[in-house]
């Protein structure tokens, strides 16, 4: 069985990065790109059993410049599959100067001798890979591919390749880190309304509001490190930190700044066999962030009762949380879960926002062909706080009332059609149905529409674009909270465009552009924000 390693954007298999780094040092981006077509349809072929036909386009792929160790294993597979076990055997031979490649190599031209009636070289070869110590269901194989031999059975185990198998022993222990920084524009810092309104929030004594929209650059900022421990063949225990923020230059600007931190520590599971894949992670993770509870209308810092309430949106939230991908060839499915308790600064003037947070869901995904797949998911979410009150149908909140209680339920679909070998879209629809434990003065049904769209040009470029719109229909709450303002309507609109070139291996550069727009007759809430950003991503593994 030939195999294609596709790059990811971070993380890719030992080959796949070979590959990948030996296409952008010995070809020229023109014949690289030509090679890798070739290449990736020889695979296609040889999957289809055409070893001739694929044959063909491996040695396009090797005129057009392609000259690496995964092209000639694959090529001595398809060799060998064609009956061909001398040119097998040479193809081989030069695929097993790569350490990634040399285990498997190794293997192969054991069975490969074997096939050519060369039982005393097929013995040397399989005891190679017998007595190696990176790979240990190749170690098997040979062993019963050893014992086969011997006693003349006329037929050895068949072929197996496997990415993981491909590659060299895991490390005991692994360290990840990325850092990323840049700059952004932002035209509506504080999510101002753009026009004046009457504020009737103050039932008693309405007022007239003029919101200042401000705006300015900021420099967003991200870090993160993993550090695991690969104490088993398939399980690690990993430590993780992870930092994100987004500073303003202005001083004027500086109650929008906001920042996290988290920190998590857990195990993952992961394994990979023929056409299933099997993923485990769970974790306790802590983490702290830091906002400004500030006026819309002109940023600045909220008091009550000329106390200051500024700190009322940073928290610290804490909790274990586990997630397991189980996938075959055609249908994968996810579930995961989480519980959280959130703990808000104590703000003595007005009620915490303290609560207890609780998330179950799945989903499943069927890919029909090649290019389309189907994704069902269904989600249930709750808040409970602790200090809230609960409102009372006529929009008031007493502080006497129970505490609030929102259940939340999500249920989509989404669909995915690949045009090209680069370029695919998507579409997407969620309900989501909100309900209040106290009277449902807060019940609401949400529908979201979404849109999303990825090309990847030649190895380096990508850009992807997503948008969403969603359509809430409360049944109870008023805007302003207020009776007179009318029933609660709300819409919003968030759309992005994200183009991204890799320099190197480990070096990316990131162009953004986000636009966000709510409209309410709840005016206090309504805005559009557009953001453009720039930034420069490094990776270490």
């Amino acid at each position: 069985m030939a195999i294609a390693f596709r790059k990811n954007k971070i993380t890719v298999g030992i080959a796949g990065l070979l590959l990948s780094v030996v296409f952008s040092l010995a070809a020229p981006n023109a014949y690289a790109v030509s090679a890798e077509d070739s290449f990736a349809d020889g695979n296609r072929l040889f999957r289809d059993d055409l070893y001739w036909a694929a044959l063909l386009r491996y040695r396009q792929a090797s005129e057009a410049g392609m000259d690496t160790p995964l092209l000639h294993y694959n090529t001595g597979v398809a060799h060998y599959k064609a009956g061909q076990y001398g040119r097998a055997h040479q193809a081989l031979l030069k695929a097993s100067k790569s350490s990634q490649l040399r285990v498997i190599s190794h293997y192969n031209l054991g069975l490969n001798s074997y096939a050519a009636g060369n039982n005393d070289e097929a013995l040397r070869w399989l005891r190679r890979a017998r007595d190696q110590q990176q790979s240990v269901r190749i170690r098997s194989l040979a062993i019963r591919a050893i014992a086969r031999i011997r006693r003349e059975e006329p037929k050895v185990v068949p072929l197996v390749v496997h990415a993981r198998e491909i590659g060299a022993a895991k490390k005991f222990t692994e360290l990840e880190f990325y850092a990323r920084a840049g700059f952004g524009s932002d035209d509506n810092v504080y999510r101002a309304p753009s026009q004046s309104y009457l504020d009737l929030s103050n039932r008693n004594q309405p007022v007239v509001v003029d919101p200042v929209v401000q705006s300015g650059v900021y420099f967003p900022l991200a870090l993160g490190a993993k550090y695991s421990i690969n104490s088993f063949e398939h399980e690690s225990f990993f430590g993780r930190y992870r930092f994100t923020g987004r500073f303003y230059q202005d001083a004027e600007l500086t109650n929008a700044d906001e920042y996290s931190h988290e920190a998590a520590f857990g195990t993952e599971y992961r394994r990979k066999e023929e056409n299933r894949e099997s993923i485990v992670f769970s974790a306790f993770t802590v983490a702290q962030h830091q906002e400004t509870y500030f006026d819309p209308d002109d940023g600045v810092e909220r008091a009550r009762n000329g106390v200051d309430i500024g700190d009322r949106l940073s928290y610290l939230r804490y909790g274990p949380e586990i997630r397991t991908r189980q996938s075959w060839q055609r249908f994968t499915f996810n579930l995961w879960g989480k519980a959280q308790l959130w703990n808000y600064e104590r703000t003595q003037e007005v009620p915490e926002y303290d609560h207890e947070y609780f998330r179950v869901g799945a989903n499943a995904q069927y890919r029909f062909t090649r290019t389309s797949l189907l994704r069902f998911s269904a989600e249930a979410y709750s808040r409970n706080f602790s200090d809230r009150p609960a409102y009372e149908l006529d929009g008031t909140q007493p502080l006497g009332n129970p505490a609030v209680e929102y259940d939340y339920i999500d249920y989509g679909i989404m669909a995915r059609q690949r045009i090209t070998r680069a370029m695919w879209f998507g579409v997407k629809y969620v309900r989501t149905e909100r309900t209040d434990g106290y009277l449902g003065y807060n019940d609401y049904t949400r529908d979201g529409y979404g849109l999303e769209f990825s090309l990847r040009a030649g190895r380096r470029f990508r850009l992807k674009a997503d948008a969403t719109y969603r359509v809430y229909n409360f049944n109870n709450a008023f805007a302003f909270n207020n009776p007179a303002a009318g029933r609660k309507t709300l819409e919003s609109l968030r759309g992005r465009v994200k183009a991204s070139l890799e320099l190197d291996w480990n070096v990316t550069l990131v162009g953004e552009f986000i636009y966000r727009e709510v409209v309410s007759n709840d005016v206090r809430i309504q805005y559009d924000r557009s953001q453009y950003l720039f930034s420069v991503q490094w990776n270490y593994e």
